[in-house]
């Protein structure tokens, strides 16, 4: 076996080491040697004494290029689904990733306030965004929307009962589960009505000396339908404030303008349940809001003040980035007009099934060309979805690119090597596999150019 100090002479681990440093350049050839030495102990013999040298050179190379690839990286989402959990959600808009660099590269005054000299408070940053915006008295944030649930309930219901209809306990993407979180909270469920018809009675006949409050959950990722009841916030309201309770309303997801004037299907807004009479109101930032994670908290300032004073505050808080991005986001909104072609995710839930086709009938060619042998390239159509929960009945037309096996023959197989070849690219490439076929639904592809370029760099028989 050759030494380390040999395999350290030879030119291109002379040139690692001045990119990866001499430390992990030595660690990584001892590990590589090691391999070499247990294959040649386990009974595989050796090559020449050149060869192994070149070969273990090509694998410490190799090594260190996957050490130095960053583990979180960007993707083309062809999937379908705008706001996908498992790809990171929401698309920052330009003005948010230059709000991000800007407070990462040097100090800021995160939690100092400029005008008097003295400590201030992180949320000061979103929270009159927040208040413009939707109304409320005072506002908060904290890391994301399952927190925010978490922090009001513990501050407003700890050692009490919380009141929640059979129909609004659910269950999110992780296995996390309203009851779950309800219970880490230190509060207790109190279950009414049913599955799949709540009345305004059934909260009135559950209030208790122990009740604090009514939580009405805006339903995520499915819909009840057919023979179905439920109570408004505005009645849930009434019935809270004349018993002396809260109500709190979650929406999960959360939109700041009517999603109507856009030609999408509407999600309630926190200014609509506060309007209603909600005292508080939860939501998400990096869903429909089309900002970074986070959970916001709007509503009634004596309520705000109490959660902000909750110990839990401190371990949920948002760092300088999010709240960067979040405010930087939020004043996108003061300009409804314009909100289409500054936010990504609006802007992809709002491209026309034309403009889509449109680059279908672009690519298709391209693929097939680059794909003639190894699998057929049709275009259809297909119907997108919003995600993370946001309309989960409502979809966009759509159309995609439908890549099937040219042999039918170990489709299967081949189908599943298909979509790993696409992976593999520079910026991978993930799909969705239906009916036997790898489907592109094109409509968050704003990238064209990019796409293309890199077809070049598909493994030759994928």
């Amino acid at each position: 076996m050759p030494s380390v100090d040999a395999l350290l002479r030879r030119p291109a681990l002379r040139d690692a080491i001045a990119r990866h440093g001499h430390a992990l350049v030595v660690e990584t050839a001892r590990a590589e040697l090691d391999r070499a030495r247990r294959a040649t102990l386990a009974g595989t013999a050796p090559p020449p004494r050149a060869t192994l040298e070149a070969e273990i050179e090509q694998r410490t190379l190799d090594a260190l290029a996957a050490l130095a690839e960053l583990p979180l990286r960007p993707v083309f989402n062809l999937t379908g689904t705008v706001l996908h959990t498992n790809l990171g959600r929401a698309v920052l808009p330009r003005e948010a990733i230059e709000a991000i660099s800007r407070v990462a590269a040097q100090p800021s005054n995160l939690e100092f306030d400029l005008a008097r000299g003295e400590r201030g408070e992180r949320d000061d940053h979103v929270t009159d965004w927040l208040i413009r915006l939707t109304g409320a008295e005072a506002a908060l944030a904290v890391n994301n929307n399952a927190a925010a649930v978490l922090l009001t309930l513990n501050a407003l219901a700890e050692r009490r009962e919380v009141l929640v209809s059979r129909g609004e306990l659910i269950e999110i993407g992780g296995a996390f589960r309203m009851p779950d979180i309800m219970a880490r909270a230190g509060c207790k469920l109190r279950e009414v009505g049913t599955t799949n018809r709540t009345h305004l009675r059934d909260y009135a006949d559950a209030i208790g000396p122990r009740t604090a409050l009514i939580m009405k959950v805006h339903t995520s990722n499915y819909a009840i339908e057919g023979f179905t009841a439920a109570v408004p916030e505005a009645e849930l309201a009434t019935l809270a404030h004349a018993r002396g309770l809260k109500l709190v309303t979650d929406l999960g997801s959360g939109m700041l303008v009517d999603l109507k004037r856009y030609g999408l299907p509407p999600e309630p807004t926190p200014r609509e349940m506060l309007e209603a009479g909600a005292d508080l109101v939860t939501f998400s930032g990096d869903k429909l809001l089309g900002g970074p994670q986070a959970g916001l908290i709007v509503g009634r300032a004596e309520l705000i003040a109490k959660l902000k004073r909750n110990p839990l505050k401190r371990a949920l808080r948002c760092d300088k980035l999010t709240l960067a991005a979040l405010a930087a986001v939020l004043r996108l909104y003061a300009d409804p007009d314009r909100l289409v072609e500054r936010l990504p995710g609006l802007r992809q839930m709002c491209r026309t099934a034309a403009d889509i086709r449109a680059q279908a009938a672009r690519l298709q060619p391209v693929l097939a060309a680059r794909l003639d042998g190894t699998a057929t390239v049709a275009v259809v159509d297909c119907a997108s979805q919003i995600g993370s929960g946001s309309l989960p009945v409502d979809r966009l037309p759509s159309t995609a690119v439908a890549l099937k096996p040219a042999r039918s023959r170990g489709a299967g197989k081949a189908l599943g090597a298909l979509a790993a070849a696409f992976r593999a690219l520079p910026i991978p490439v993930i799909g969705r596999l239906h009916d036997g076929a790898l489907l592109f639904d094109l409509r968050c592809l704003e990238d064209e150019v990019g796409f293309v370029e890199q077809l070049a760099k598909l493994a030759a028989d994928p």
